[in-house]
């Protein structure tokens, strides 16, 4: 049997597989959380945002109110 290169006969080979394929999980699941994380951030900064400028029309128009 010939082998390419840098690459190992048996268990070792299949321990390397198996070290690769852990590696990419670990990869996939962090990036998942990191856009997880963020999309719950830009959510909670709309609602903010949201919230806030209801505020700031509901001022607006107190104070207009306030004026008459």
């Amino acid at each position: 049997m010939v082998f390419a290169p840098g690459e190992k006969p048996g268990p070792e080979q299949d321990e390397v597989k198996l070290q690769n394929a852990s590696k990419q999980i670990v990869q996939t699941a962090i990036l998942q959380a990191v856009q997880q994380v963020s999309q719950e951030s830009q959510q909670k900064e709309r609602r903010t945002n949201s919230s806030m400028s209801l505020q700031l029309e509901r001022g607006k128009l107190t104070k207009k109110h306030e004026k008459k």
